[in-house]
Protein backbone atom coordinates (compact mmCIF):
# COMPACT_ATOMS: atom_id res chain seq x y z
CA UNK A 1 0.00 0.00 0.00
CA UNK A 2 2.82 2.46 0.82
CA UNK A 3 4.11 1.93 -2.71
CA UNK A 4 1.00 2.65 -4.52
CA UNK A 5 0.60 5.90 -1.93
CA UNK A 6 3.90 7.01 -3.13
CA UNK A 7 3.60 6.17 -6.96
CA UNK A 8 0.53 7.75 -7.13
CA UNK A 9 1.66 11.06 -4.85
CA UNK A 10 4.49 11.02 -7.53
CA UNK A 11 2.34 10.52 -10.81
CA UNK A 12 -0.11 13.22 -9.69
CA UNK A 13 2.17 15.93 -9.06
CA UNK A 14 4.23 15.08 -12.16
CA UNK A 15 0.81 15.83 -13.73
CA UNK A 16 -0.61 18.32 -12.11
CA UNK A 17 2.20 21.07 -12.70
CA UNK A 18 2.34 20.08 -16.17
CA UNK A 19 -0.93 21.45 -16.89
CA UNK A 20 -0.30 24.96 -15.21
CA UNK A 21 3.39 24.71 -17.03
CA UNK A 22 1.62 24.53 -20.40
CA UNK A 23 -1.17 27.04 -19.39
CA UNK A 24 1.85 29.59 -18.11
CA UNK A 25 3.66 28.97 -21.56
CA UNK A 26 0.35 29.40 -23.65
CA UNK A 27 -0.37 32.56 -21.78
CA UNK A 28 3.46 34.07 -22.75
CA UNK A 29 2.93 33.02 -26.61
CA UNK A 30 1.23 35.35 -28.70
CA UNK A 31 -2.82 35.03 -28.66
CA UNK A 32 -2.60 34.56 -32.92
CA UNK A 33 -0.08 32.11 -32.61
CA UNK A 34 -1.42 29.57 -30.05
CA UNK A 35 -3.41 26.40 -30.91
CA UNK A 36 -7.18 26.86 -30.93
CA UNK A 37 -9.60 24.53 -31.25
CA UNK A 38 -11.81 21.28 -29.89
CA UNK A 39 -8.84 18.99 -31.21
CA UNK A 40 -6.15 21.74 -29.40
CA UNK A 41 -8.04 20.88 -25.98
CA UNK A 42 -7.96 17.34 -26.42
CA UNK A 43 -4.01 17.33 -27.07
CA UNK A 44 -3.31 19.39 -24.66
CA UNK A 45 -5.29 17.41 -21.75
CA UNK A 46 -4.52 14.11 -23.29
CA UNK A 47 -0.99 13.12 -21.09
CA UNK A 48 -3.38 13.81 -17.95
CA UNK A 49 -5.57 11.54 -19.29
CA UNK A 50 -4.06 8.03 -17.29
CA UNK A 51 -4.13 9.88 -14.09
CA UNK A 52 -7.92 10.77 -14.28
CA UNK A 53 -8.67 7.00 -15.70
CA UNK A 54 -6.68 5.86 -12.68
CA UNK A 55 -8.23 7.91 -10.19
CA UNK A 56 -11.91 7.42 -11.54
CA UNK A 57 -11.25 3.86 -11.46
CA UNK A 58 -10.67 4.15 -7.74
CA UNK A 59 -13.37 6.06 -6.81
CA UNK A 60 -15.56 3.41 -8.15
CA UNK A 61 -13.64 0.98 -6.20
CA UNK A 62 -13.98 3.35 -3.00
CA UNK A 63 -17.68 4.22 -3.44
CA UNK A 64 -18.90 0.11 -3.92
CA UNK A 65 -16.96 -0.17 -0.58
CA UNK A 66 -18.74 2.48 1.03
CA UNK A 67 -22.04 1.17 0.07
CA UNK A 68 -22.68 3.91 -2.90
CA UNK A 69 -24.58 1.27 -5.49
CA UNK A 70 -23.40 0.92 -8.85
CA UNK A 71 -25.62 3.72 -10.43
CA UNK A 72 -25.42 6.04 -7.26
CA UNK A 73 -21.60 6.10 -8.24
CA UNK A 74 -22.25 6.20 -12.01
CA UNK A 75 -24.45 9.26 -11.70
CA UNK A 76 -22.37 11.07 -9.29
CA UNK A 77 -19.75 11.10 -11.94
CA UNK A 78 -21.71 12.23 -14.72
CA UNK A 79 -23.16 14.96 -12.78
CA UNK A 80 -20.85 16.11 -10.27
CA UNK A 81 -17.57 15.30 -12.61
CA UNK A 82 -15.33 16.76 -9.24
CA UNK A 83 -12.68 13.97 -8.31
CA UNK A 84 -11.57 16.23 -5.16
CA UNK A 85 -15.36 16.51 -3.97
CA UNK A 86 -16.11 12.93 -4.66
CA UNK A 87 -13.35 11.44 -2.73
CA UNK A 88 -14.82 13.52 0.07
CA UNK A 89 -18.13 12.33 -0.18
CA UNK A 90 -16.71 8.91 -0.09
CA UNK A 91 -14.55 9.23 2.86
CA UNK A 92 -16.94 10.54 4.72
CA UNK A 93 -19.49 7.99 4.16
CA UNK A 94 -16.78 5.14 4.29
CA UNK A 95 -16.11 6.47 8.19
CA UNK A 96 -19.67 6.21 8.69
CA UNK A 97 -20.57 10.39 8.38
CA UNK A 98 -23.34 11.49 8.03
CA UNK A 99 -24.64 12.39 4.90
CA UNK A 100 -24.91 16.26 5.41
CA UNK A 101 -21.11 15.99 6.24
CA UNK A 102 -20.31 14.72 3.14
CA UNK A 103 -22.11 17.06 1.28
CA UNK A 104 -20.72 20.42 3.07
CA UNK A 105 -17.48 18.75 2.94
CA UNK A 106 -17.97 18.40 -0.95
CA UNK A 107 -19.52 21.88 -1.58
CA UNK A 108 -16.62 23.03 0.57
CA UNK A 109 -14.03 21.63 -1.76
CA UNK A 110 -15.88 22.97 -5.26
CA UNK A 111 -16.45 26.63 -4.03
CA UNK A 112 -13.35 27.08 -6.14
CA UNK A 113 -15.42 26.66 -8.96
CA UNK A 114 -17.56 30.01 -8.26
CA UNK A 115 -14.82 32.70 -9.02
CA UNK A 116 -13.25 30.17 -12.23
CA UNK A 117 -16.89 30.13 -13.58
CA UNK A 118 -16.72 34.09 -13.18
CA UNK A 119 -13.73 34.68 -15.15
CA UNK A 120 -14.84 31.99 -18.12
CA UNK A 121 -19.05 33.74 -18.28
CA UNK A 122 -18.22 34.99 -21.18
CA UNK A 123 -17.88 32.32 -23.48
CA UNK A 124 -20.88 30.20 -22.52
CA UNK A 125 -23.69 31.59 -24.60
CA UNK A 126 -26.79 30.19 -26.19
CA UNK A 127 -29.65 29.04 -24.06
CA UNK A 128 -29.89 28.26 -20.75
CA UNK A 129 -29.53 24.57 -21.05
CA UNK A 130 -26.81 24.89 -23.19
CA UNK A 131 -25.14 27.00 -21.33
CA UNK A 132 -25.64 24.62 -18.26
CA UNK A 133 -24.24 21.69 -20.46
CA UNK A 134 -21.39 23.51 -21.65
CA UNK A 135 -20.43 24.90 -17.85
CA UNK A 136 -20.19 21.32 -16.67
CA UNK A 137 -16.88 20.88 -19.07
CA UNK A 138 -15.10 23.96 -17.01
CA UNK A 139 -12.91 21.63 -14.47
CA UNK A 140 -9.19 23.07 -12.91
CA UNK A 141 -7.51 21.94 -16.04
CA UNK A 142 -9.56 22.62 -19.01
CA UNK A 143 -10.05 26.37 -17.02
CA UNK A 144 -6.23 26.83 -17.47
CA UNK A 145 -5.11 25.15 -20.61
CA UNK A 146 -7.58 27.71 -22.65
CA UNK A 147 -6.81 30.93 -20.42
CA UNK A 148 -5.71 33.40 -23.12
CA UNK A 149 -4.59 36.19 -21.14
CA UNK A 150 -7.78 36.51 -18.41
CA UNK A 151 -9.59 35.63 -21.79
CA UNK A 152 -10.63 32.02 -22.70
CA UNK A 153 -10.60 29.75 -25.58
CA UNK A 154 -14.52 28.52 -26.04
CA UNK A 155 -13.31 25.55 -28.46
CA UNK A 156 -10.09 24.22 -26.09
CA UNK A 157 -12.02 24.57 -23.00
CA UNK A 158 -14.89 22.47 -24.34
CA UNK A 159 -12.62 20.16 -25.86
CA UNK A 160 -10.29 19.84 -23.05
CA UNK A 161 -13.18 19.15 -20.73
CA UNK A 162 -14.63 16.81 -22.80
CA UNK A 163 -12.29 14.78 -22.94
CA UNK A 164 -11.35 14.70 -19.04
CA UNK A 165 -15.45 14.00 -18.81
CA UNK A 166 -15.50 11.16 -20.71
CA UNK A 167 -11.58 9.72 -19.20
CA UNK A 168 -13.32 10.17 -15.80
CA UNK A 169 -16.68 8.36 -16.29
CA UNK A 170 -14.76 5.37 -18.15
CA UNK A 171 -13.14 5.12 -15.46
CA UNK A 172 -15.53 5.20 -12.81
CA UNK A 173 -16.88 2.10 -14.66
CA UNK A 174 -14.38 0.15 -14.55
CA UNK A 175 -14.09 0.82 -10.86
CA UNK A 176 -17.55 0.00 -10.26
CA UNK A 177 -17.10 -3.34 -12.44
CA UNK A 178 -13.79 -4.13 -10.44
CA UNK A 179 -15.73 -3.55 -7.02
CA UNK A 180 -17.82 -6.22 -7.20
CA UNK A 181 -15.18 -8.46 -7.30
CA UNK A 182 -12.65 -7.12 -4.17
CA UNK A 183 -13.24 -7.54 -0.85
CA UNK A 184 -11.20 -4.96 0.45
CA UNK A 185 -9.97 -1.90 -1.71
CA UNK A 186 -7.22 -1.44 1.20
CA UNK A 187 -5.75 -4.80 0.32
CA UNK A 188 -5.12 -3.04 -3.28
CA UNK A 189 -3.75 0.36 -1.39
CA UNK A 190 -6.87 1.99 -3.18
CA UNK A 191 -7.62 3.69 0.03
CA UNK A 192 -4.41 5.52 -0.10
CA UNK A 193 -5.81 7.16 -3.20
CA UNK A 194 -8.06 9.62 -1.34
CA UNK A 195 -5.08 11.36 0.64
CA UNK A 196 -2.49 10.78 -2.35
CA UNK A 197 -4.72 13.19 -4.20
CA UNK A 198 -5.19 15.98 -1.85
CA UNK A 199 -1.18 16.05 -0.97
CA UNK A 200 -0.75 16.43 -4.91
CA UNK A 201 -3.26 19.41 -5.00
CA UNK A 202 -1.53 21.16 -1.90
CA UNK A 203 1.99 20.40 -2.76
CA UNK A 204 1.94 23.05 -5.51
CA UNK A 205 0.70 25.63 -3.23
CA UNK A 206 2.81 25.74 -0.60
CA UNK A 207 4.78 28.61 -2.09
CA UNK A 208 4.59 31.37 0.71
CA UNK A 209 4.72 30.76 4.27
CA UNK A 210 1.02 31.93 4.44
CA UNK A 211 0.33 28.88 2.88
CA UNK A 212 2.21 26.78 4.84
CA UNK A 213 1.17 27.84 8.24
CA UNK A 214 -2.11 27.77 6.64
CA UNK A 215 -1.97 23.92 5.39
CA UNK A 216 -0.06 22.95 9.28
CA UNK A 217 -2.64 24.87 10.88
CA UNK A 218 -5.55 22.94 9.03
CA UNK A 219 -3.60 19.44 9.45
CA UNK A 220 -3.48 20.57 13.04
CA UNK A 221 -7.03 21.33 13.27
CA UNK A 222 -8.13 18.30 11.57
CA UNK A 223 -5.82 15.97 14.21
CA UNK A 224 -7.02 17.15 16.86
CA UNK A 225 -10.57 16.75 16.19
CA UNK A 226 -10.41 13.25 14.94
CA UNK A 227 -10.81 11.06 17.99
CA UNK A 228 -13.51 12.90 18.98
CA UNK A 229 -15.73 14.36 16.33
CA UNK A 230 -17.58 12.37 13.68
CA UNK A 231 -16.52 11.49 10.91
CA UNK A 232 -16.36 14.72 8.13
CA UNK A 233 -16.44 17.36 10.42
CA UNK A 234 -12.47 17.17 11.13
CA UNK A 235 -12.42 17.98 7.02
CA UNK A 236 -15.28 20.81 7.44
CA UNK A 237 -13.59 22.45 10.48
CA UNK A 238 -9.75 21.95 8.92
CA UNK A 239 -11.06 24.66 6.34
CA UNK A 240 -11.51 27.68 8.96
CA UNK A 241 -7.40 27.77 8.74
CA UNK A 242 -7.79 29.33 5.31
CA UNK A 243 -8.72 32.61 7.76
CA UNK A 244 -4.58 32.71 8.10
CA UNK A 245 -5.14 34.12 4.59
CA UNK A 246 -6.64 37.07 5.76
CA UNK A 247 -3.66 38.55 7.39
CA UNK A 248 -1.89 41.60 5.74
CA UNK A 249 1.60 41.45 4.92
CA UNK A 250 3.77 43.80 6.47
CA UNK A 251 4.45 46.59 3.50
CA UNK A 252 8.35 47.78 2.93
CA UNK A 253 8.62 51.56 3.00
CA UNK A 254 8.11 53.56 -0.42
CA UNK A 255 11.45 55.26 -1.79
CA UNK A 256 11.32 59.03 -0.45
CA UNK A 257 11.28 60.13 -4.28
CA UNK A 258 8.17 57.24 -5.27
CA UNK A 259 5.92 60.08 -5.01
CA UNK A 260 7.83 62.90 -7.09
CA UNK A 261 8.56 59.30 -9.83
CA UNK A 262 5.08 58.90 -10.40
CA UNK A 263 4.35 62.46 -11.01
CA UNK A 264 7.51 62.57 -13.39
CA UNK A 265 8.73 65.24 -11.66
CA UNK A 266 12.75 64.66 -11.29
CA UNK A 267 13.87 64.34 -7.78
CA UNK A 268 15.97 67.34 -5.86
CA UNK A 269 19.15 65.80 -5.50
CA UNK A 270 21.00 66.79 -1.68
CA UNK A 271 23.13 69.83 -1.78
CA UNK A 272 25.94 70.24 0.56
CA UNK A 273 25.86 73.09 3.13
CA UNK A 274 22.18 73.92 3.05
CA UNK A 275 18.72 72.26 4.02
CA UNK A 276 17.38 73.56 0.54
CA UNK A 277 18.35 72.57 -2.76
CA UNK A 278 19.68 75.74 -5.05
CA UNK A 279 17.73 76.89 -7.79
CA UNK A 280 18.74 76.35 -11.11
CA UNK A 281 20.48 78.56 -13.24
CA UNK A 282 21.28 79.23 -16.74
Amino acid sequence: MNRLFFHTVGSVLAFVPESQHTATNRSSIPRGERASGYRAGVRAVLPLIPAVVAFGASFGVLAQAAGMGASASLVMSATTFAGSAQFAVVSVLGAGGTVTAAIVAAVLLNARYGPMALAAADVFRGRRLRRLLEAQLLVDESWALSNRDGRFDRRVMLGAGAFLYLGWNAGTAIGVVAGDSLADPATLGLDAAFPALFLALLAPLLSSRTAVAAALLGAGIALALTPITPAGVPVIAATAACLVGLTRPRSLPAPADAGQAASGKPAASPQRGGSRPQEARP
